[in-house]
């Protein structure tokens, strides 16, 4: 994407995307990260273009609460701000709402969650608070959303779009996909559509109005402790006892090396206790999607 963008004579900015960060002192807690007494971190990142337009704003490793990356988002704002110009497309990367399973001394799945919510709420608001706010928009999607659950189908995942000029609180039921997303994206920025998939999507037209609101966003403060932490595995009964020593397990040092249905049913317990797993609407089902006109290829895979 920010290849097509670059090439298309707009500018770019990254904040953490493809970062493989390290902390300075592995050692360091997460009471004190959160607090900001234990803050310097190495980047690593691995696409040597996008080295060039990043921020210091660090990327994968689910020791650094993306509290400190909202941190650093904001601050890169208040400098763009001060030389009165910013860069067409921004990604900016928050991966706190991965969590860490139950794994002991781990910041719970709720307290992740909570720092992931915040820190993309407080990101919101200091964008549109901001000068640029008038002519800005927020697309924000999750990663993996094929692995959730759903009526409908386990792909199907939440896509915010925050502007002046969106339906504020307003729900749009049509079908759209990533490709939408992208391509949307473009548009708002004059550049064609890169590919024929992203050229069929259907633009996120529903998502907009023509009259901008321009009252500002604020961030709400969430009631769950960002410092809360899973309980040790001695004091847990025998199922969240296993769960808890096999999300101590889980492969962390880059995404997407989980086995998802292992971390679903571990989440799902957490927060469900005593319910069953709910098998039938858990990944690629399809059961909703008759009713809205589509179909699964399963020809492509995820």
């Amino acid at each position: 994407l920010w290849d097509h963008v670059l090439g298309g004579a707009r500018s770019f900015r990254n904040h953490g995307e493809y970062d493989y960060a390290e902390l300075a002192n592995p050692k360091a807690s997460y009471p004190d990260l959160l607090a900001g007494r234990e803050r310097k971190f190495t980047q690593k990142i691995g696409v040597e273009r996008l080295r060039r337009y990043s921020s210091d704003v660090p990327g994968w490793n689910m020791a650094i609460p993306d509290q400190v990356r909202a941190d650093r988002f904001i601050a890169d704002l208040r400098k763009a701000e001060g030389r009165g110009s910013y860069p067409n497309l921004s990604i900016l990367y928050l991966p706190q709402d991965h969590t860490n399973g139950t794994a002991p001394g781990k910041p719970s799945p709720r307290a992740f969650v909570a720092d992931n919510d915040l820190a993309l709420g407080r990101a919101v608001e200091a964008l549109s608070k901001s000068r640029f706010w008038p002519k800005m928009a927020v697309f924000v999607i999750e990663d993996d959303p094929q692995s959730g659950f759903d009526h409908v189908d386990g792909h199907r995942s939440v896509c915010l779009v925050v502007s002046p000029y969106t339906r504020g609180r307003g729900k749009v039921s049509h079908f759209y996909n990533q490709t939408s997303v992208s391509r949307t994206m473009l548009r708002i920025l004059g550049l064609p559509p890169r590919t024929r998939f992203e050229a069929a999507s259907p633009l996120m037209g529903g998502a907009f109005l023509s009259k901008a609101n321009p009252v500002p966003y604020r961030a709400v403060k969430p009631t769950v402790p960002l410092t809360e932490v899973n309980p040790p595995a001695a004091t847990l009964k025998p199922l969240e006892r296993r769960n808890a020593l096999a999300s101590a397990r889980l492969p962390l040092d880059k995404p997407d090396q989980i086995e998802d249905d292992q971390l679903n049913r571990i989440l799902w317990n957490n927060r469900k206790p005593g319910r069953p797993y709910p098998v039938r609407f858990a990944g690629a089902h399809g059961r909703g999607l008759r009713k809205k006109g589509l179909s699964i290829d399963r020809e492509e895979e995820d």
